[in-house]
């Protein structure tokens, strides 16, 4: 898989850069050669990727990650990307969700649309008029069935078992007129097996043919999902639209907002009632996709989201990574151990859900004041060794709506903050004195709290820390530019109210590039190709980079060039492989922090834990998706 990989990578990447034509100087016709080059990259990738699959499940080596699958979610997700191919073709589509379905599942999401996409996608491929549908009911008490219903050509009888065995397709002749690898029905039924389920088949030539995929739904598993709610949703319902009667179409300027986030109807409409009853308009989505499009488009005053079915800490993220909704309050319901997490992904308030959603929206209500825009937070720095530079102090608390005092750490308990920044510096004991009695106090233990270390600390002092940390609410920043973005997240400061230096700072963090210019990158690789397609699309964003064809060379490098930013290390090279290298560069005190993101090929099963047992920060695969490498090094390089 490596071996196929390597030179793959540098081939999509470059042709990548061609069809951008960034110094536009290629023509419509040189732009569309390389636009097929990376088409037919990206084909052969899927191949590697099938086969890979395919090999993983034979050898028992592919794990599953259950949790809880939202149905409703799943449906969507699997509208939006075949809709617009169905309606290319001319093929009416249909997502149906039987009115008799939990709200949610126990299974691995991404193994369930693996298998789904890919019967929609042959359903789609061979079916040249009518109608592809997904049906999703319940068969008998103990089993769901994902049914892909389509009007396309048929499979012959003595050809129904034949096409889940690896590279068969129905007859001789499909793959050479419909394409593909014949691979996709063999890895579907291998992963249906390891779902605990069974995929059927039913078909007629000439008139179509139904998949269904079976899956167990027993109590057990139902008890796993925590207060998991029940959804009711029309038979005929086509997503992504929802039936919720709101008040989207009546809101006028000056309304007060406020968006209900829940899969369960009922408590999406007690809660809509009650924000009626306060004068507010309300906005409701029972799915999390439209959940974001709401908050984006109406920018709503509050964000009530009803976490009960496990999906709630994944759209909290959603929303406070998005410039135009990260800083409204999200006030979160959901069970008792969903408290922490939600609180260190920004949310405002966390309710214990007690089931109605009305009473949960009376609570958000007596809450929200407190993160309105007329509300003075206060903001605790706690410094015993120095403290912030005067700018940094400037920009956090610029505004009439932030009062910034200065306390000794035994002051922070009674002081009645909104958040509190905690400036550390290596050596110093406080600050982890502090966050370990913080998870025993039923004041600290909620309150936002950003630790702010200007010089690394050392390792170990950094692990104590983020082992403390697991217990409270902590974030940790290395830059001003960051401690402002994490201070104004936790404050819940409307980004339109900001001081203009506070507000220019957040949308420089934000530029895509500006964090990329002048770093200095050193890629590790023993394959020039790949260090030829990783240094030309990373001195186009503005950094500079070395190189060094193996993990010796490149510890030599280390040491001739201090200043080094960030690692990108392969794993397969060699005389020194990644592993050994990255374990070479974290036993020198000043590498110790320095951060490393391995490359290598998603071949064997523990290589992510390997590698940052090793030393590595981060691990991506090859081959390197740019976009991907660009965003786990911005994390980097900010932290």
């Amino acid at each position: 898989s490596h071996e196929l990989r390597t030179p793959l990578n540098s081939l999509l990447i470059l042709s990548n850069m061609l069809a951008e034509n960034p110094a536009g100087n290629l023509d419509e016709k040189q732009i569309e050669f390389a636009r097929t080059i990376h088409t037919a990259g990206t084909d052969l990738l899927e191949l590697i990727n099938d086969i890979l699959d395919l090999s993983k499940v034979e050898a028992g080596k592919m794990e599953l990650n259950l949790s809880a699958v939202a149905l409703a979610d799943v449906a969507e997700d699997l509208e939006r990307s075949f809709r617009p191919v169905a309606e290319e073709r001319a093929l009416a589509f249909r997502v149906e969700i039987a009115d008799d379905l939990p709200a949610a599942i126990v299974s691995d999401e991404q193994r369930l649309q693996q298998v789904l996409r890919n019967l929609l996608s042959n359903a789609l491929k061979f079916t040249h008029e009518g109608s592809v549908t997904l049906r999703v009911t319940g068969k008998g008490v103990d089993q769901l069935a994902f049914q892909v219903v389509d009007t396309g050509v048929g499979i012959p009888a003595d050809k129904l078992q034949s096409i889940f065995e690896a590279f068969q397709q129905a007859d001789g002749t499909t793959s050479r007129k419909y394409g593909g690898t014949g691979l996709g029905l063999s890895i579907s039924r291998e992963i249906t097996r390891l779902l605990g389920g069974e995929l059927q088949v039913a078909s007629k030539v000439g008139e179509g043919s139904t998949f269904t995929l079976m899956l167990p739904l027993t109590a057990a598993q139902q008890a796993a999902v925590p207060d998991l709610p029940q959804e009711v949703v029309e038979p005929t319902a086509v997503l992504p639209f929802d039936a919720a009667a709101d008040d989207r179409a009546a809101i006028a300027p000056g309304d007060r907002v406020l968006l209900v986030i829940a899969h369960d109807a009922r408590v999406a409409d007690g809660a809509l009632a009650i924000a009626r009853e306060h004068g507010y308009r309300g906005l409701v989505a029972r799915r999390t996709p439209l959940g974001l499009a709401l908050a984006r488009d109406f920018r709503p005053d509050g964000i009530l989201v009803f976490a009960g079915d496990g999906r709630g800490e994944r759209l909290l993220g959603q929303l406070k990574r998005h410039p135009e909704t990260r800083h409204r309050p999200v006030i979160v319901v959901g069970p008792p151990a969903g408290r922490l997490p939600a609180l260190r992904a920004g949310a405002a308030a966390y309710l214990v859900d007690a089931g109605s959603g009305g009473e949960a929206m009376r609570q958000a209500i007596e809450l929200w004041p407190r993160f309105t825009a007329g509300h003075r937070r206060r903001l605790a720095v706690v410094a015993p060794g120095g403290g912030l530079d005067q700018a940094t102090e400037a920009l956090l608390g610029a505004g009439d709506d932030v009062e910034l005092v200065h306390l000794a750490p035994d002051e922070l308990a009674d002081a009645r903050a909104d958040c509190a920044v905690l400036v550390a510096e290596p050596g110093g004991t406080w600050a982890l004195d502090l966050v370990r009695d913080a998870a025993g106090d039923d004041v600290l233990g909620t309150l936002p709290m950003v630790l702010h270390a200007a010089t690394p600390l050392p390792a170990r002092e950094r692990r104590a820390l983020e082992e403390a940390g697991e217990h409270v609410v902590l974030r940790s920043t290395g830059s001003p530019e960051r401690l402002v973005d994490e201070v104004a997240l936790f404050l819940h400061r409307p980004e339109a109210q900001l001081p203009t230096p506070t507000r220019k700072l957040l949308a420089q963090l934000r530029t895509a590039d500006a964090v990329f210019q002048g770093k200095r990158v050193l890629i590790v690789d023993d394959d020039i190709r790949n260090v030829f397609a990783l240094a030309s699309a990373l001195e186009v964003r503005g950094m500079k980079v070395a190189f060094a064809e193996n993990g010796r060379e490149g510890i030599e490098k280390l040491r001739e060039t201090p200043d080094v930013d960030l690692v990108l290390l392969d794993v397969m090279m060699p005389e020194m492989d990644g592993y050994e290298t990255a374990r070479a560069i974290r036993s020198m005190p000043r590498f110790e922090a320095l951060p490393i993101i391995q490359l290598t090929a998603k071949a064997m099963k523990g290589d992510r834990d390997k590698s940052i047992a090793a030393g590595a920060s981060d691990y991506i695969t090859k081959p390197v998706d740019v976009d991907q490498l660009l965003s786990l090094m911005r994390v980097w390089l900010h932290a």
